[in-house]
């Protein structure tokens, strides 16, 4: 019911930047929280930037300073400027919503996941 699509990642130099895109779309009344993880290999997915509501964001410490958040509540997008790129910020990026969508048991909140999208960052 509803999709999350992300775009935007690839490989780049360390130092360098990425900017990553993730679309909602489908079926739902709205979504409240979105946010960016990451996965790295053999490693479990993290939290790297989520907002929570207007002016309210919370980073991992590891890209607070490099990296921003930000949403368009009117497009149900979400954007995660990477800046700085270091190698260690090489993993698969996963968008997160959490959406309020009808249910014939009511309004209910779940979490969905995009895809992902692979970030390399080379040494």
């Amino acid at each position: 019911q509803v999709q999350l699509v992300e775009s935007g990642g690839g490989l780049v130099q360390a130092g360098g930047s990425l900017r990553l895109s993730c679309a909602a779309s489908g079926s739902f009344l709205s979504i409240n929280s979105m946010g960016w993880y990451r996965q790295a290999p053999g490693k479990q997915r993290e939290l790297v930037a989520v907002v929570l509501g207007p002016g309210n964001t919370n980073y991992a410490d590891s890209v607070k300073g490099r990296f921003s958040i930000s949403r368009d509540n009117v497009l149900n997008t979400v954007h995660l400027q990477m800046n700085s790129l270091k190698p260690e910020d090489t993993a698969v990026y996963y968008c997160n919503g959490e959406a309020v969508i009808t249910t014939p048991f009511g309004k209910r909140e779940y979490v969905y996941w995009g895809q992902g999208t692979k970030v390399t960052v080379s040494s």
